[in-house]
């Protein structure tokens, strides 16, 4: 059977970035990441959700997540679910999902801090101020 992981993420950061480098001195960013969703119930009415995400990002990209992002500013973010189960001082079994950075697009928008509208490499232009184009679900979207 076929596997596939992967995640698609657009909204603003809910905490600046916190950097720290491993013992071979490779770049380790954590942030987490609020995405929202809104939808009208049976009643009629407006009803709002939000969902926090841990993210982290690892190496070059870690370091520019670091410097040019903050609290409050947007960010599109592609990656994969990761798992991670720890036992706790008190003794009990923890786990998490968090999302690992494969890539991400700076957003223009408002919020703390600097920031691009392209992804790191990217020579900037029209398509470096949004996220590719992801497609709205519909059947003409499948690509097989």
């Amino acid at each position: 059977m076929a596997n596939y992981n992967k995640v698609l993420l657009m909204g603003n950061l809910t905490r600046d970035p916190q950097l720290s480098y491993t013992p071979n001195q490779t770049a380790v960013v954590d942030f987490g990441l609020a995405t929202n969703r809104r939808w009208t119930g049976q009643d009629g009415s407006q009803r709002e959700e939000t969902c926090f995400v841990d993210c982290r990002a690892f190496g070059r990209q870690a370091e520019n997540i670091n410097k040019y992002l903050s609290k409050g500013r947007p960010v599109f973010v592609e990656g994969r679910l990761t798992f991670d189960s720890w036992t706790a001082q008190d003794g009990t079994k923890r786990s998490r999902l968090r999302v690992t950075v494969e890539n991400f697009r700076f957003l223009p928008g408002t919020g703390g801090g600097a920031g691009g509208t392209n992804r790191i490499g990217d020579s900037p232009g029209p398509e470096a101020e949004r996220p590719r184009d992801i497609g709205d679900g519909s059947a003409d979207d499948i690509p097989f």
